[in-house]
């Protein structure tokens, strides 16, 4: 089955040539995880922080269908503390 694999910023250096722009669309078999669909395109587990299926937040454990929308995004940061105003 094959599904739409989307990645978010650094991610995205870990897969080389992925398409920004369109995302993935990457065969998995039919029993697939999210998980393994991580690990099959090379992603480090522990830099994903955030899974999304189908515009959901969902576990990494979660099981995929054909035709799903999987987002994987790592830990997001910055922004400015501003003190004193």
């Amino acid at each position: 089955m094959f599904v739409t694999t989307r990645l978010s910023t650094t991610l995205r250096d870990l897969v080389p040539g992925y398409p920004a722009v369109t995302g993935l669309e990457v065969e998995i078999p039919d029993s697939a995880t999210a998980k393994d669909l991580a690990l099959k395109l090379g992603l480090p587990l522990s830099e994903i922080k955030i899974v999304m299926l189908n515009g959901r937040r969902v576990t990494i454990e979660v099981k995929l269908n054909a035709g799903d929308r999987v987002g994987f995004f790592p830990a997001v940061g910055g922004g400015l503390k501003l003190a004193n105003l």
